[in-house]
């Protein structure tokens, strides 16, 4: 099979991790090409997101002892989004198909087999979704449901219980690269390029080991990023609570007068203290929404980069950006190790 896949793994902080899961993942690939379902020339592509740990030491290390690992390395730390973008890019220029894929092993490296599977059957994006969510605890259990579903009411579109675990095909990767926006988020701009998709359920496992780099404070900033980077419905919204809220004031003003004139008005601040509170408060968050895609627009106008490759295991096409630490492998063979 001439079908080339790189699998685009991120990495921030991973050095107790990344050399437990390097062996999985080489093992995995291999399979793969000894049954005749990608090519030779298949990687492995680590991309560090800035770590402050040894993460890109051991990626210079794997890349060093085997050929099937190539890394590169982000000049700083740009969040989790960007490096796997940065990754898809890079693995855009040489492969036919790339899966991105966690490095702390939670995600079934074996559901990759069913993916390209599902590519050779004409698939062009194949999203892995989690089949049940028994390892988690009740609350985040909870909290994962209602993230998806306050994303999809919020216009957002997302597939149920898939993060980046998915497979693109270079024809996807082309038409995405049109997309120049700063703010990403990948698991709902991908559903927008189109073209012929699946899903493939997997078990997820707990982590080998680290910690996990997204607590709920970050669930929440990526669900807020999620939604107004890919939709416009809370703007809707502020507009329909304004006109109720302009409807129950009319009448509001309609009863005064009525209740004025009937002779039963009787003086009270609780009432209006509750209404002033209650018009502040919508008014506020109202200031809020509309301030973050202002910020939005903000950072979008200033077109800055989404990511920079500060060093590389391996010579790019052309071999003119930095000095490379080695040349690309011609294939990734059984007997490296």
């Amino acid at each position: 099979m001439d079908t080339v896949l790189w699998v685009v793994i991120p990495c921030y902080n991973e050095e107790e991790v990344l050399p437990m899961t390097a062996g999985l993942f080489r093992e995995e690939l291999r399979k793969l090409i000894q049954a005749g379902k990608i090519s030779p020339d298949s990687r492995i592509l680590y991309v560090n997101d800035g770590s402050k740990d040894r993460t890109w030491e051991i990626i210079e290390e794997l890349a060093t002892q085997d050929s099937c690992f190539l890394g590169i390395c982000q000049s700083r730390n740009r969040g989790h989004q960007n490096a796997v973008l940065a990754g898809l890019m890079e693995a855009k220029e040489y492969a036919d198909i790339t899966i991105s894929i966690d490095c702390d092993g939670q995600d079934d490296i074996a559901a990759m087999e069913r993916m390209v599977d599902a590519y050779h059957e004409g698939c062009e994006v194949v999203y892995g979704v989690r089949s049940s969510r028994k390892s988690d605890t009740v609350f985040k259990r909870a909290t994962a449901r209602g993230f998806y579903r306050f994303l999809n009411r919020m216009g957002a579109e997302v597939v149920y219980d898939h993060a980046d675990y998915r497979l693109v095909s270079r024809r996807v990767l082309e038409a995405f690269a049109d997309y120049r926006e700063v703010n990403l988020f990948l698991r709902g701009m991908f559903p927008l390029v189109g073209f012929k998709s699946t899903c493939v359920p997997y078990e997820r496992h707990e982590r080998m080991a680290g910690e996990s780099h997204y607590p709920l404070s970050k669930m929440l900033l990526l669900a807020i990023d999620g939604i107004t980077s890919t939709s416009i419905r809370p703007l809707h919204l502020i507009g329909w609570i304004g006109a109720i809220v302009s409807i129950l004031g009319f009448a509001g003003i309609i009863w005064a007068i009525v209740v004025h004139f009937l002779g039963n008005a009787i003086a009270g601040w609780a009432s209006l203290l509750c209404i002033s509170c209650f018009l502040g408060g919508i008014q506020l968050i109202s200031i809020g929404v509309l301030g973050e895609y202002v910020g939005k627009v903000y950072m979008e106008t200033k077109a800055r980069p989404r990511y920079i490759i500060s060093e590389r295991t391996y010579v790019p096409e052309g071999g003119k950006e930095l000095p490379p630490k080695k040349s690309p492998p011609a294939s990734c063979s059984e007997e490296e190790k």
